[in-house]
């Protein structure tokens, strides 16, 4: 393949790609003077909701009867990150 047509086939879909961005950017707002991303935010609350429910499920004897814990916890915290994403982020 010569050098210019397969430069033609690399920067051909570029073009493409460039018609889903917006000039509205990520949500983002200043913590403590810094841009602080929305979705590293509601990481950390779902890191957080799924441990404050592990604890909790430990202290009330309900993780006993989880039979896939790691799932169990993980889709508690997508639930929780997910939810806070719609509710402060959603349309």
């Amino acid at each position: 393949m010569r050098p210019a047509r397969l430069r033609s086939c690399i920067s051909g879909p570029a073009f493409l790609l460039t018609g889903g961005c917006t000039l509205r950017g990520a949500p983002a707002f200043p913590i403590m003077g810094a841009y602080f991303p929305g979705w590293m935010a509601c990481a950390l609350i779902g890191v957080a909701t799924a441990v404050g429910l592990r604890v909790l499920f430990l202290l009330t004897g309900l993780d006993a009867l989880l039979s896939f814990r790691l799932f169990t916890y993980v889709a508690l915290g997508v639930i929780a990150a997910l939810t806070v994403w719609t509710l402060v982020f959603g349309p």
